[in-house]
C-alpha cells in the first residue's frame, strides 16, 4: 500500500471517519498505523495534513479500540526522529500528546517502561517552544503522563535535565508541582549508578531547583496557602530528601532550604506522624534500601545537623528506633545507633525524647508497620526471652491475624525498656526527666535539659 500523502491521505481518514463497527474500526486503524510510521519516517507527509488528521482523530479515540495506545508512543518516537524542522517536529508531537491526555482522563494508563524516553524526548524539544505555546499546554499533558511511571533505575539521567527546568518557578509550563511528582516516582533513577556519571554542578543544579517541596510559587491561592496538585504529596519528596542526606552522592549538595518547611511541620506530632507513613511508604514499595543501614542513618542525622534541620534529624532518629527497623538481635548496629541517639538529646536536649518514647509504642501505623516488616523481613522480628520470633508470612495480608499484632506490641515493648535503659532511667523517673507533652504539641525546640549517658551492655529483650 502506498505512503499516505495530501489528498489521499485526508481522503483515507474521511473513510475511517465513516466506519461504526468497532472491529473494522481496529482495523483501519492498525492500517493508518503502519502507515503513518512509513510515511513519517519518509518525510512524505505534510505537517499540516497531518496535524490536521490527528486533530480529527480525537473524535475516533483510536488508542481506545483494542486498547492501542502504544500507538500514540511510536508516532512520537517517529515525528521527533524525522528530518522535518523542530517546529514542524514540536508541533506535530503536541498533537499527539493531547490525544493521549484525552485516552488518560477516559482510562486508566497501564504505564509501560518503553513510554518514558519519548515523553522525555518531546520534553527536551518543547523546551524551545513551550514559551510560544497556547493553552493547554502540551508539556503539562506529557508531565501528567510520565507523572504514572513506575519508576526505574535507567531513568534518572535522562530526565534530569527537564526537571531541573520544569521545577523552576518561572518555567512556562508552570507545572511544578507535577514535576516534584515525577522526581518522586522516579526515586529509584536517583540512586542508580548511572548517575555517579553525572556532573556534580548538573546534580547541585538538580537540588537548587528541587528546593523547598513545600514551597509553589507558581501556583494561585486559596485562603492564602498554595493550591496543590491533588495527586502529589510534598512529604514524600521531602523524604526523597532525607534519604539523599545518607548518600555519599547527593548528601552535600543538600542545602538547608530544601527543609525549610519540613523543619516546621515536623515540630509538631501530626507532622512527625506523616513523615513516618511516608517512610515506611518508601521503604516498603518505592525505594527498600531506604535508611535500612546503621551507617546510613547515622550519615543521615550527621548531615541533617550539619544543615541544622534538627527537627528532621530527629525524625531520622525516631525511624531508627522503629521496631524492625534495625533487626534487634544485631548489638553491633545497635550499639552505634544508642552512641549516636545519646549524642544527639545529649546536644540537642533531653525533653525532646517524649517525642520517641512516644513513637516507639505508637498505635496508630500498625499496619503499615506490620506491612514494611513483612517486606523486609517476611514477619517481624521480636526477641522473646532467649528466642527470636518470627510471624509466618503465608497469611494474606489484607487480614491481619491477632498474632502479629502481639508480636510487633512485644518488640514496641522490648525498644521502650532498650530505651529507658540506654539513658538509665525506668518509667517512672523516665516521665519526671522527659515529661510527657500532649499530641499535636509544638517540640520546644530549645536545648533544655542535658542528658547523662550511662555505660552501655550487651541489652536483650527478656519480655514479659
Amino acid at each position: 500500500m502506498p505512503p499516505i500523502t495530501g489528498a489521499s491521505f485526508l481522503h483515507r481518514f474521511n473513510c475511517v471517519h465513516s466506519l461504526s463497527n468497532s472491529e473494522a474500526l481496529g482495523t483501519a486503524t492498525l492500517l493508518f498505523h503502519q502507515q503513518l510510521r512509513r510515511s513519517i519516517g519518509e518525510g512524505k507527509v505534510d505537517p499540516t495534513h497531518l496535524i490536521m488528521f490527528l486533530d480529527s482523530l480525537a473524535y475516533l479515540h483510536p488508542f481506545q479500540v483494542a486498547n492501542r495506545v502504544e500507538y500514540g508512543f511510536l508516532w512520537i518516537t517517529d515525528i521527533l526522529n524525522s528530518g522535518y524542522t523542530d517546529h514542524e517536529r514540536f508541533s506535530m508531537a503536541r498533537v499527539v500528546i493531547h490525544l493521549l491526555g484525552i485516552h488518560l482522563d477516559n482510562t486508566y494508563l497501564h504505564f509501560r517502561p518503553s513510554w518514558v524516553s519519548p515523553l522525555m524526548n518531546f520534553l527536551l524539544l518543547g523546551e524551545q517552544f513551550h514559551s510560544t505555546e497556547s493553552p493547554p499546554y502540551s508539556g503539562f499533558v506529557a508531565l501528567r503522563i510520565l507523572s504514572f511511571s513506575p519508576g526505574s533505575s535507567d531513568f534518572g539521567t535522562k530526565i534530569l535535565p527537564v526537571l531541573t527546568s520544569t521545577l523552576a518557578p518561572t518555567h512556562p509550563l508552570k507545572s511544578r508541582s507535577l514535576a516534584l511528582g515525577v522526581f518522586h516516582r522516579l526515586t529509584a533513577g536517583w540512586f542508580s549508578p548511572q548517575m555517579e556519571k553525572v556532573p556534580s554542578n548538573d546534580l547541585n543544579r538538580l537540588l537548587q531547583a528541587v528546593d523547598d517541596p513545600f514551597q509553589f510559587p507558581d501556583l494561585p491561592l486559596q485562603d492564602e496557602q498554595p493550591v496543590v496538585t491533588a495527586d502529589y504529596k510534598p512529604m514524600k519528596v521531602a523524604v526523597i530528601l532525607i534519604e539523599f542526606a545518607s548518600s555519599d552522592l547527593w548528601r552535600n549538595h543538600l542545602r538547608r532550604s530544601n527543609f525549610t518547611s519540613c523543619e516546621d511541620i515536623l515540630s509538631t506530632e501530626e507532622g512527625r506522624k506523616t513523615a513516618l507513613e511516608c517512610m515506611f511508604d518508601m521503604a516498603a514499595y518505592l525505594w527498600s534500601e531506604f535508611l535500612c543501614t546503621p551507617a546510613k542513618i547515622i550519615t543521615a542525622i550527621r548531615r541533617l545537623e550539619e544543615l541544622q534541620c534538627l527537627n528532621t534529624a530527629e525524625v531520622v532518629i525516631l525511624w531508627a528506633w522503629t521496631a524492625g527497623v534495625v533487626n534487634p538481635v544485631d548489638n553491633d548496629a545497635w550499639g552505634s545507633i544508642e552512641r549516636n541517639t545519646l549524642d544527639f538529646y545529649q546536644s540537642h536536649g533531653i525533653r525532646r525524647l517524649a517525642a520517641l518514647s512516644r513513637h516507639i509504642t505508637n498505635a496508630s501505623m500498625e499496619d503499615l508497620h506490620l506491612e514494611f516488616l513483612l517486606m523486609h523481613y517476611h514477619g517481624p522480628p521480636c526477641r522473646v526471652g532467649s528466642v527470636q520470633q518470627l510471624v509466618p508470612y503465608g497469611e494474606a495480608r489484607r487480614r491481619w491475624d491477632d498474632r502479629y499484632f502481639e508480636v510487633l506490641r512485644v518488640t514496641q515493648v522490648c525498644q521502650l525498656r532498650r530505651l529507658y535503659h540506654l539513658f538509665g532511667y525506668d518509667p517512672m523517673t523516665w516521665k519526671e526527666a522527659v515529661g510527657v507533652a500532649e499530641a499535636g504539641e509544638v517540640m520546644d525546640k530549645s536545648p533544655g535539659q542535658s542528658v547523662m549517658p550511662v555505660q552501655f551492655t550487651d541489652w536483650a529483650c527478656d519480655y514479659p
